[in-house]
Order: C-alpha cells, then sequence, then structure tokens
C-alpha cells in the first residue's frame, strides 16, 4: 500500500503549442525519475513516432524507467492498469489532444473513489504556443478552455515574438486566466521541477499563494510588468474572446454551509459554463481558511491553515468562464453572508 497519493499532471495545449517537445524531455531525460505518460491516440502524435513505435501494446516501457501507454479506452481503465503495475512511479502525466477540452479529464478524479485513494490531480498544465496563440484564440473555443483550466502556463517559443508582442500575449493570458503562474521559456525548455509536483491543484496550495492568489506580484511567475501593473481594478478581465474571468470579494464572514449550498446549486445550474472557480473563504466563526474548487459541476472544499494574526480576513472567490453574470455571481455570494437576512 502506498504511503502517499501518486501526483498526476494532466497536460494540455493547443496543436503545435510544444506538448511534444516536453513529453520527449521527461520521457528521455536522466532525471532520475520514474514517470508514467498516458497519451491519446487520436489527434496530433503526443510523442515522437520513434519512441512510440508500431506496436499492439498499450505501454511502453523507457530506457530510463518512464513508461508511455495510449489510450485505447477508457482513461479510469488505463489508470488502473498503470496503478496494478508491481512497480510503482512517481508521477504520472496525461496529455490531452491538442483540440480537448482537459474539463472532463479533470473530473475523472472527482468521481472515483479508488482513484482519489491512490493518485492526487497535481496540476492543469497548458503549453502556450507564444507566436500564434493570439490568432488561435481569435479562432478557437477550445485554446481558450486550455488556458482558463490551467493551474499554470508554459508559455514556449518567446523567442520568436517581439517584448512588445509578448507583453501582449502576456496580457491576453491573464485576461482569461488571473491566477495561473507563467513561465515563459523556448523549446518547452522549463525545468521538471517547476512544473511537476507542485501541488498546484492542491487545496493547500492555494492558501499559499495570499495575494497573487488574484494577481502575482513582482517578481513572482504571472505577473505582467507593464503600465497596467501598478492598477488596482483586478476584479474584472474581460477580452475579445468569450472566455472570461472575474472575481467576487467580500469583507462580510460568511456562513459557511449556505454557500456551500449556493455554490453547489448554482454549479449543477450553470456548470458547463464555468470552467474554473477557486476561492478562499472567511467563514463565521471559524478560526481556519475555507478553501474551494471546482472543475465544470465537481467542487470539493475544506478548511485549510488558520487564519494568520496580521491577515485582513476576507473572502474572494475566483470564476473563469463563459457568460458569467456578475450582478448574479455577486447577489449569490452575498447572500450567504452571515449578517444577510436568510
Amino acid at each position: 500500500m502506498t504511503s502517499e497519493r501518486i501526483p498526476v499532471t494532466l497536460l494540455t495545449g493547443f496543436l503545435g503549442a510544444g506538448k511534444t517537445t516536453l513529453l520527449n524531455r521527461i520521457l528521455t531525460g536522466d532525471h532520475g525519475r520514474r514517470y508514467a505518460v498516458i497519451v491519446n491516440e487520436f489527434g496530433e502524435v503526443g510523442i515522437d513516432i520513434d519512441l512510440v513505435l508500431s506496436s499492439d501494446e498499450e505501454l511502453f516501457e523507457m530506457n530510463n524507467g518512464c513508461v508511455c501507454c495510449t489510450v485505447r479506452g477508457d482513461l479510469i481503465r488505463t489508470l488502473y492498469s498503470l496503478l496494478e503495475r508491481p512497480e510503482q512511479f512517481d508521477a504520472i502525466i496525461i496529455e490531452t489532444t491538442g483540440l480537448a477540452d482537459p474539463g472532463p479529464v479533470a473530473q475523472t478524479f472527482f468521481v472515483d473513489a479508488t482513484l482519489q485513494d491512490r493518485v492526487a490531480l497535481d496540476s492543469i498544465t497548458t503549453v502556450v504556443d507564444a507566436r500564434h496563440i493570439q490568432d488561435t484564440l481569435k479562432q478557437s473555443a477550445e485554446a481558450e478552455e486550455q488556458i482558463a483550466f490551467a493551474d499554470q502556463m508554459v508559455l514556449n517559443k518567446v523567442s520568436l515574438v517581439s517584448p512588445q508582442t509578448l507583453k501582449s500575449v502576456e496580457r491576453s493570458l491573464r485576461a482569461i486566466n488571473p491566477f495561473a503562474p507563467i513561465y515563459k521559456v523556448d523549446r518547452a525548455d522549463v525545468p521538471l521541477d517547476k512544473i511537476l509536483g507542485k501541488g498546484s491543484f492542491d487545496l493547500e496550495r492555494i492558501t499559499e499563494l495570499e495575494s497573487g492568489f488574484l494577481n502575482p506580484g513582482h517578481g513572482e511567475p504571472g505577473h505582467v510588468h507593464d503600465e497596467h501593473c501598478q492598477s488596482h481594478d483586478h476584479h474584472d478581465h474581460t477580452h475579445d474572446a468569450s472566455v472570461t474571468s472575474l472575481v467576487v470579494e467580500s469583507d462580510q464572514p460568511m456562513d459557511a454551509e449556505r454557500l456551500s449550498d449556493w455554490l453547489n446549486e448554482y454549479l449543477a445550474e450553470n456548470g458547463q459554463d464555468i470552467l474554473r472557480a477557486k476561492g478562499i473563504i472567511d467563514a463565521a466563526g471559524e478560526d481556519r481558511r475555507l478553501v474551494f474548487q471546482a472543475v465544470h459541476m465537481m467542487v470539493e472544499g475544506d478548511f485549510q491553515r488558520p487564519w494568520g494574526p496580521d491577515e485582513v480576513r476576507k473572502s474572494q472567490l475566483v470564476f473563469i468562464g463563459r457568460n458569467l453574470n456578475r450582478a448574479e455571481l455577486q447577489a449569490g455570494v452575498m447572500a450567504c453572508a452571515q449578517n444577510h437576512p436568510s
């Protein structure tokens, strides 16, 4: 029996973004860790054909101990087959096709009790092509979704664009997803310890982000240092495409049970439009921070570390999705305040 759950990275990104290069580095690198990589057999080639070969086997073991397998059936069954192997892995990476919505894959880890006991979703990591992403966003809803779902982004091919274009690209990414760190690289050459095993999807991780939860500060990954970086209005992020994000904040202590009921009901009705949601909640009568996050209609939450003696206690909720109604979300959250008439 394993003492800790195996971390799983969901790797996504639009066609040509650089997932192939990143996966090849993981599968062939001399990093001393054993990764199992699950790739789709349809759509783009997930890794080099020389690595996959032409085989009827679902599992391909590499000379560095990593394993690659193609998804020829249900993802849960594929994960079970990996977990049943006598040798264990340090981590599992699931690569989605370039045209895939990562939401349903992420939801797998909410709904299967066995997987919840054995594995933990570590992050949704999105690889972004700096040169083509702005044109892609104008044409593809899937590219927006991949960015919206991201816990962290690998902004690839940055040397192929001008500094001004790079700033514009970062603003576009931040407009869709205000809280995911952005790592700027070429040839997908991001240090693996920067993106793997960081617990970016872990609820406890959110409690460490502090002010960076909404807008990373100077010197932090993801901060956009431009003429807008001193602005205090980070509450609405809009752009020309359909996916937007907004933040709802409240200084009033929340009734945790009422908020949980409202959030579950709201996501049940609007979950297809809410791609991701995260929040840190000041729960009335509780010294610990209530932390939640959601993927579509699936939501989980827990009380995490205590509020610090010098911390300002307030609730912050981030919603990323389509057709977001600020007034409706604001009213829903405020109705959950402790002093709000029930």
